[in-house]
């Protein structure tokens, strides 16, 4: 599991000195979160949006959505 943390460090690299935000934005529907990372680097803020996927696992990228499924139940 990537926890946040060593994602953001990754994508963001902060330096200890550097000013660190942390926004939880929503819960999404199929309870997956997403938070807002900013430092202020040297050039301005930079800011991330970070998804928390079903395995608990952080990425820049949102979860796939689960398509449309049709299923039949038998008769008995």
């Amino acid at each position: 599991m990537k926890r946040l943390r060593m994602v953001v460090d990754k994508w963001l690299a902060p330096a200890p000195e550097m000013s660190l935000r942390v926004e939880r934005i929503s819960a999404g529907m199929q309870g997956g979160h997403r938070v807002r990372v900013e430092i202020d680097g040297p050039r301005g803020a930079i800011s991330l949006v970070f998804f928390r996927h079903g395995d608990g696992a952080w990425h820049v990228f949102p979860p796939e959505q689960a398509g449309v499924t049709m299923r039949v139940a038998q008769a008995a």
